[in-house]
């Protein structure tokens, strides 16, 4: 009776922490929504909030939102079913994966990226609480994980898109797929290189209306505070070459690389972001509920500094676009990092949901945010 009573309690004390925990979890969270700062007519909410390392998103259908990871593994599958704007519903579809941060989805088809290859889940919309085994689709990517971490995305022209990073901070790798755009056939066939010189991007999206594949690329770290840039490229033709390791920014040249080098001889950006920004995800506006000035202008999310002495970043910019050129960079959303310099959480990836709402992951809160157009 004694040891009943005795483990009764313990049980009640538990519950407790767990409550008092969770509490404290949904206090620090409404402390962050509190403090980002949006243009007046925008609202921001928690779309979910238990999504431990939340990366990279793609839509499924019937609106499932499906994200992957970078260190833990998993993929997670969201829904909103009676649409007040909150997930109501998690499942995890895959666990144990090797860095799958890439997710894309086409046909009732879920694709992900890991560090070494892409693998495929079928039917995933009817089988999400008993996910299927995948199938591998391509699994000859180098397994380096500095930089291996993959984008995945789709193309207008139906092939799938990701990009293979440097192994290092600064060098050039022997093997010609490192530092490389590649896009595949959705059965793994194909693997063509685009374009090379290009350190790290897990970013990319194609323009509206020119249908030009634009990405960010991660500069190259250890050569101060606030150089070189980061980038926005854009890719056109097979064979371009983005600079890197012998140009930064499209006229840096690196001083152990770029000897007896020239900057012309690259492509050069659409545009220079500052140093360490670390601009990952990004979004050309494609929906109605923004006002017009939004209209196909690029979301991209600044994931934030850490070689750096004052951080920066850790906010969502606006680049605007006129007649096919960047003209412009503002702060559409900020306040993840604190007036200490702490980070309360780290923007990775934008998704455009069918109202045209934004759908923004956090790894370093493990949320999901949702930005609405209200007017008021």
């Amino acid at each position: 009776m004694f040891k009943a009573k005795l483990f009764n309690q313990f049980l009640a004390i538990g519950w407790l922490f767990i409550l008092l925990f969770s509490q404290l979890q949904a206090s620090e969270k409404q402390t962050l929504l509190d403090n980002i700062k949006l243009p007046k007519g925008f609202a921001i909410s928690l779309f979910a909030d238990n999504v431990p390392n939340a990366r990279t998103m793609t839509l499924g259908n019937k609106g499932t939102i499906y994200v992957g990871t970078r260190s833990k593994g998993n993929v997670y599958a969201l829904q909103d079913i009676n649409q007040d704007g909150k997930a109501e519903r998690r499942y995890i579809v895959a666990s144990g994966l090797n860095m799958p941060n890439g997710v894309a989805y086409k046909d009732g088809t879920l694709y992900v990226a890991e560090l070494n290859r892409i693998i495929r889940f079928d039917n995933i919309d009817q089988q999400l609480s008993q996910p299927p085994k995948p199938t591998v689709v391509y699994n000859k990517f180098p397994a380096k994980k500095m930089h291996g971490w993959k984008y995945l995305r789709f193309g207008p022209d139906n092939k799938l898109y990701t990009a293979v990073g440097a192994p290092c901070n600064i060098c050039l790798p022997k093997e010609e797929v490192f530092t490389s755009l590649v896009r595949l056939n959705p059965d793994g066939s194909d693997l063509e290189i685009l374009a090379r010189g290009i350190r790290n991007t897990v970013g990319f999206d194609w323009h509206p209306m020119t249908k030009n594949l634009y990405f960010t690329e991660n500069g190259r770290d250890w050569l101060g505070n606030d150089i070189p840039p980061d980038e926005l490229n854009k890719w056109t033709t097979k064979g371009q070459h983005f600079g890197y390791p012998f140009c930064h920014g499209g006229e840096l040249l690196d001083p152990e690389y770029g000897i007896d080098k020239q900057c012309k001889s690259y492509t050069s950006p659409q545009w220079n972001f500052k140093a360490h920004m670390a601009p990952l995800g990004i979004r050309f506006y494609r929906g109605q509920q923004f006002p017009k000035s939004y209209h196909h202008q690029l979301f991209v999310a600044q994931h934030g500094s850490w070689n750096r002495t004052i951080p920066h970043g850790y906010r969502i910019a606006l680049l605007t676009f006129k007649a096919g050129e960047v003209v412009s960079e503002k702060v559409f959303a900020e306040g993840w990092l604190g007036k200490n310099g702490k980070a309360m959480g780290r923007p990775v990836d934008i998704l455009e949901l069918a109202d045209g709402s934004l759908l923004v992951s956090d790894d370093l809160a493990g949320v999901i945010y949702k930005i609405t157009y209200t007017g008021n």
